[in-house]
C-alpha cells in the first residue's frame, strides 16, 4: 500500500558517462513506500545504467540519492543489499556452476558445528526459502546451469526479494516467464510490507496491471513521470522514442495456402513433444504459442539440429533429413538458421565485436591466409546491419557493451547473412523495447515477403496476433489448435493455451487436434 507523503528512494540529477558516451544525464526519480513504479524506455535509454547505480554496481559521476531520507551511496551490490535495496537483473547474475543453495546463501554460507561452511545447512536453509516462495519443486542441491531459463529467472527474483527490505528493483522480471501470477502475487506481498518496487518492462499490459506511475527515460534523460491512468500507450511510446509509433498490425499479403513447404514434420516426438505434425510454407510467418513447458523448446532445438528426435520425420524442402547439428541444418535444403532463446549464453560471443559476431557464419569467406581481415569483416557486417536497423557505428563495439536490443539485432543479422531460406526464432523480442521490436518485425516481414519462411515462438500474444500468418498452439506437447486469418486473436489463443477451448471448425491441423491427456 502506497504511503502518501513519504519517499522511499529519491534520485536527483544523477549523471554517468563512459568517456564520450553519456549514459545518464541529470536523471530524477522518486519512489514511494509500497508503490510499484515503472521505469520505461527504449534499449539504450539508460535504464540498465540507472539499475546498476541503484544496485551499487557503478558509481554515478554526479547527482545525489537518498534512501528513507538518508544518503544512499552504495559502492557494491552487497552494500546496496545491506541498506535494503536489492535487484533481480535482466541478464541473470546467478553463478551457473554453483548449486541453488549456494546462490541463495552466498556470500554468507551457514556454518556447521566446527565453524566451517556447511553444505547440508545451506541446502536446508535454501529449501525453506524455496518453500516460502512456492518453489519447493526446485531442488536446492541442483546446479543452476541445469535449471530451465524460467526457473533461473525465478531464482534470481527470489534472491532479490530475500534482501529487499526497502526497495526492490525488477529488471524485465517476466522476460522468461510465460505465466506471471506467481510474480505478481509476490510483488503484492512486498508492497503490503511497505517495500517500494521499481518495475522495468517493455510489456505495457503488465505495467498497467501493476503500476500507477511511470518514469520515462530517453537518451539517458528522465523525460517525465506520469500517472498511467491518464496516459495512453501511444503517449508513452511517443515519450520513449521521441516520435509516434505506428501500429504493429501490418497489412500483409495473403500467403498462398498451396505454397511449397520449406519444413514439414510428421509425428515428431522427443522431450516433451508428442507426435507433432505440421508444415511451414515458403513465404509464411508461422507462430508457435504455448505456456511454459509444453514442448516448444524441444521443437525448435530439434529443427535447429541441437536435439535428436525420439521419433518422426523431418523433411526439408521435401526431402527427409537428419539434422545432427546446426551446421547440418544450415546445409539442409536451402538452409535453416536459428536465433536462440538466451542471447547472453547461447547467442553472442562477448569477446568479439558486433561485426565479429555477425560474420561468424561466413568467417571462411572473409579470411585471407587463415586470418580474418577487419575490412572485409566490417563490409560483410554492414551489408546486413541496415536490414535490421543496427546502426553502423555499433559494428566496431564489443558486443557485450551493446544494449540487449542491439545484441538481438546483431543475432538476427547473423542469421540473415547465412543466406538460409528458413529462420527459427525463439522469443526474438524478449526483453527489447518497442522501437527494436518494430525493427525486428519489419525485418521478418521483408524476409517472408521475399519468399523466406519463419517459424517463431513468442511469449507475447499481441506479437503472435500481429506478426503471424498462422499460429500453432502447443498444449501437453501436442498441437492442440491452429488459428489463421480472423480466427487469430488473443481471446481464442488464451483459451487454447490452457487446453480449455476447442479449436474453431476448419482451423485445427488434422494431425494435432486430440486434446492432451
Amino acid at each position: 500500500m502506497v504511503r502518501d507523503g513519504q519517499i522511499a528512494l529519491a534520485v536527483g540529477a544523477v549523471s554517468k558517462s563512459y568517456g564520450a558516451t553519456v549514459a545518464l544525464e541529470r536523471v530524477d526519480l522518486v519512489l514511494k513506500p509500497g508503490e510499484v513504479h515503472a521505469l520505461l524506455g527504449e534499449n539504450g535509454a539508460g535504464k540498465s545504467t540507472l539499475v546498476k547505480v541503484l544496485s551499487g554496481v557503478v558509481r554515478p559521476d554526479s547527482g545525489s540519492m537518498s534512501l528513507d531520507g538518508g544518503a544512499f551511496q552504495p559502492r557494491t551490490i552487497l552494500e546496496a543489499r545491506g541498506a535494503g535495496v536489492a535487484t533481480a537483473f535482466q541478464e541473470l547474475s546467478l553463478l551457473p556452476n554453483l548449486t541453488v543453495a549456494e546462490n541463495l546463501m552466498l556470500p554468507r554460507m551457514p556454518r556447521g558445528v566446527a565453524g566451517l561452511a556447511s553444505a547440508s545447512a545451506a541446502r536446508s536453509a535454501a529449501a525453506a526459502i524455496l518453500k516460502r516462495y512456492e518453489l519447493s519443486r526446485i531442488d536446492a542441491g541442483e546446479i543452476v546451469s541445469d535449471l530451465s531459463l524460467a526457473d533461473r529467472q525465478r531464482l534470481e527474483i527470489v534472491r532479490a526479494m530475500e534482501h529487499a527490505t526497502k526497495v526492490l528493483v525488477l529488471d524485465e522480471p517476466t522476460a522468461a516467464l510465460a505465466e506471471v501470477d506467481w510474480l505478481f502475487g509476490l510483488i503484492r506481498q512486498a508492497t503490503a510490507r511497505g517495500v517500494a518496487v521499481l518495475y522495468i518492462s517493455h510489456r505495457l499490459a503488465e505495467v498497467r496491471a501493476l503500476c500507477s506511475r511511470a518514469t520515462v527515460l530517453r537518451n539517458g534523460r528522465s523525460i517525465a513521470t506520469v500517472d498511467l491512468a491518464g496516459a495512453s500507450d501511444a503517449d508513452i511510446f511517443e515519450m520513449m522514442v521521441g516520435r509516434a509509433v505506428r501500429s504493429e498490425k501490418a497489412d500483409r499479403p495473403v500467403r498462398a495456402a498451396g505454397a511449397a513447404a520449406s519444413i514439414a514434420v510428421d509425428k515428431l516426438s522427443g522431450g516433451q513433444l508428442k507426435d507433432v505434425t505440421f508444415a511451414l510454407r515458403q513465404g509464411e510467418v508461422l507462430a508457435v504459442a504455448a505456456l511454459e513447458g509444453q514442448g516448444q523448446r524441444d521443437l525448435f532445438r530439434m529443427l535447429a539440429g541441437l536435439a535428436k528426435p525420439a521419433g518422426g520425420v523431418i523433411r526439408v524442402d521435401g526431402k527427409p533429413t537428419t539434422l545432427r547439428n546446426p551446421q547440418a541444418a544450415l546445409k539442409a535444403g536451402r538452409g535453416i538458421a536459428y536465433v536462440p532463446e538466451e542471447r547472453k549464453t547461447e547467442g553472442i560471443l562477448s569477446s568479439l565485436t558486433a561485426a565479429g559476431n555477425i560474420t561468424l557464419p561466413v568467417a571462411g569467406r572473409i579470411a585471407r591466409g587463415g586470418l580474418v581481415w577487419s575490412g572485409l569483416e566490417a563490409e560483410a557486417a554492414a551489408s546486413v546491419a541496415a536490414s535490421v536497423d543496427l546502426a553502423a557505428r555499433y559494428l566496431a563495439f564489443p558486443i557485450a557493451d551493446l544494449s540487449g536490443g542491439n545484441q538481438q539485432k546483431a543475432l538476427l543479422a547473423r542469421t540473415l547473412l547465412t543466406g538460409a531460406s528458413t529462420l527459427l526464432l525463439f522469443d526474438p523480442t524478449r526483453g527489447v523495447d518497442v522501437g527494436t521490436k518494430q525493427s525486428i518485425y519489419a525485418a521478418i516481414r521483408r524476409f517472408a515477403d521475399a519468399g523466406g519462411s519463419v517459424l517463431f515462438y513468442s511469449s507475447e500474444l499481441p506479437e503472435v496476433t500481429d506478426l503471424a500468418d498462422r499460429c500453432l498452439v502447443l498444449y501437453g506437447g501436442r498441437i492442440f489448435a491452429e488459428f489463421s486469418g480472423d480466427e487469430l486473436e488473443e481471446q481464442r489463443l488464451v483459451g487454447a493455451l490452457v487446453g480449455h477451448a476447442a479449436a474453431p471448425k476448419g482451423a485445427a491441423h488434422a494431425a494435432g487436434l486430440e486434446k492432451a491427456s
